[in-house]
């Protein structure tokens, strides 16, 4: 199934992510450990994120929490635009 590129919608990482936003998550990259523990977190794909706030600190709500990420572990999440 072919999907039109204007369909889709931009993906960036959380880091890139506008503040007041909201994205999806398509992807954890990095190594193993780190992506497990942003899944214990609430990080896994497909869990919808939105960005309250910060740049070398990110302030997120997941899951219905709030959540603060430094920067350096932020960059391995990769999220689709949806709302922002």
């Amino acid at each position: 199934m072919n999907v039109d590129p204007r369909l889709q919608r931009p993906r960036m990482t959380l880091t890139e992510l506008p503040t007041g936003a909201a994205g999806r998550v398509c992807s954890l990259n990095g190594e193993a450990d780190i992506c497990q523990r942003l899944r214990e977190m609430g990080f896994c794909e497909s869990a919808v994120i939105e960005k309250i706030s910060g740049r070398s600190t990110l302030l997120c709500q997941v899951c219905g929490m709030r959540v603060a990420l430094g920067e350096g572990v932020a960059k391995h999440i990769t999220v689709e635009l949806i709302r922002g």
